[in-house]
């Protein structure tokens, strides 16, 4: 898009300043706005190199408080675990500035082809493979967002032949005004970080963020068996691509059988691949690799190479991601599952004789659906975390009490090689983000495996 005159020369102020924060100074400075951060972390924890880069740049700070006047920033830029809601950003937007987001300024200073996916899960894995499919085609192509990278990172080197697969997370989304990929995705809703958007409607606004201004030339990847997906793709101008494993839209993709098929709008049917073709686990991935066909199908990529790719893919790191074997019981790491709909899924991956742990930052949820399925399923549950008791306060209403408490990561898989018997699976899915206990999902799962390593 490439649209600066909304940035140069004007003041912005960047709300935070991790990976996505230092990214977003690095290019609006480059590109000739004055830039202040604001960070609540003291400056000591950050590296004063990298602070003494940016001050020669002309970057201001603040850190630990507000700036004093917020009616002197025209933009108002926000990292993707700011709220929108908070006093000081509310202020601004009082006083006439633009809230916006890293990924909305991203858009508007590149010229690159966006295919962008979101959903409550099953983003990081499907992101992953569509950015597979586009490399294996020959195009340049940058896997970005929520998966790591930050958009504004590469954006602004980005050409009008190059793509960026992205993965958005509601966080980034609802922040944006002019976003507008070629390809977008919902993968899925069910309820998460309503600590943040409070409602399902909220939450499901910022999603539908993601198509708000494609017009009849885009494409909407949509699930269909999901009804919160279907509701919000009433609102689309796009044209609509389901997938699903319980009918067979056309256009679309769907499993017939064994056989993964992709639907073209003139209803020729196009083999992706057989299910047991795939390396990963589960109908959820079944779902996740319907939709990465269909995203890379429709923004031009031959079903050769779509299949080729979808045959070779082993999934991604944190997702019920294989560790080893230890005394015949296997053990999966799930970090990624920060939710419950996320764990329910990684259960009903493995099926049965599951020794499952779980705990951390609650996020206001409602484990009830996730005490309601461990009967017949879990052996045993092992709790960790700030909000572990109310896991178990869910399960006691349940009628389920086979679990356990520990204190820390170490014990939880001593514990678990302890309980296991052959032929069993122990199972890292917390059903919680990990900000109790972690920096992130992925610092736990990499302690989690380092602590089976020890066995």
């Amino acid at each position: 898009m490439a649209n600066l005159d909304n940035v140069i020369n004007k003041s912005v102020l960047i709300v935070g300043f991790g990976r996505s924060g230092q990214a977003a100074a690095r290019e609006l400075v480059r590109v000739g706005a004055f830039v202040t951060v604001q960070d609540n972390v003291p400056e000591e924890k950050f590296d004063p190199n990298l602070l003494t880069w940016f001050r020669k740049k002309g970057v201001e700070f603040v850190f630990g408080s507000t700036p004093p006047d917020m009616g002197s920033f025209d933009m108002v830029v926000l990292s993707p675990g700011v709220s929108p809601e908070l006093d000081f950003v509310q202020e601004a937007a009082a006083k006439g500035a633009e809230i916006t987001g890293e990924l909305e300024i991203a858009y508007r200073i590149g010229h690159g082809n966006y295919v962008a996916i979101t959903g409550t899960n099953g983003k990081t894995t499907t992101t992953t493979l569509v950015g597979e499919i586009f490399e294996r085609s020959g195009r340049k192509t940058y896997v970005v967002g929520n998966i790591g990278k930050a958009v504004i990172s590469v954006s602004a080197e980005s050409t009008e032949n190059d793509w960026l697969v992205t993965e958005a997370s509601s966080f980034q989304l609802e922040t944006t005004r002019y976003f507008r990929p070629v390809v977008s995705a919902i993968l899925n809703l069910t309820p998460d970080h309503l600590n943040r958007h409070h409602t399902m409607e909220a939450y499901g606004a910022a999603k539908a963020k993601i198509f708000a201004n494609q017009t009849e030339s885009g494409y909407l990847v949509i699930n269909n068996d999901d009804a919160w997906c279907r509701r919000l793709a009433e609102g689309a101008r796009a044209k609509l691509i389901p997938f699903s494993i319980k009918e067979k839209p056309v256009p679309g993709a769907y499993l017939d059988g064994d056989r993964l098929i992709l639907a073209d709008e003139k209803g020729n049917e196009l083999e992706i691949c057989r299910k047991d073709e795939l390396k990963i686990i589960g109908d959820h991935n079944v779902q996740n690799v319907l939709a990465a066909a269909a995203i890379s199908f429709y923004a031009g990529i031959d079903m050769e190479t779509i299949s080729a790719a979808v045959k070779a893919f082993r999934g991604v790191e944190h997702r019920i991601e294989y560790c080893g074997q230890v005394d015949g019981v296997k053990y999966y790491n799930d970090s990624k599952g920060t939710n419950t709909d996320a764990t329910i899924t990684a259960i009903k991956a493995i099926g049965k004789n599951i020794i499952l742990i779980a705990g951390g930052d609650a996020k206001k949820q409602d484990f009830t659906p996730l005490a309601e399925m461990l009967p017949g399923k879990v052996k045993k549950l092992i709790l960790l975390g700030r909000d572990a008791y109310m896991i178990q306060e869910a399960c006691d209403k349940e009628g389920f009490t086979d679990y356990v408490f520990c204190k820390d990561m170490s014990e939880c898989v001593r514990k678990a090689h302890e309980l296991a018997e052959e032929g069993d699976t122990v199972l890292l899915s917390p059903a919680c983000a990990s900000w109790d206990m972690y920096d992130n999902y992925e610092q736990r799962g990499r302690h989690f495996k380092d602590c089976v390593r020890m066995l």
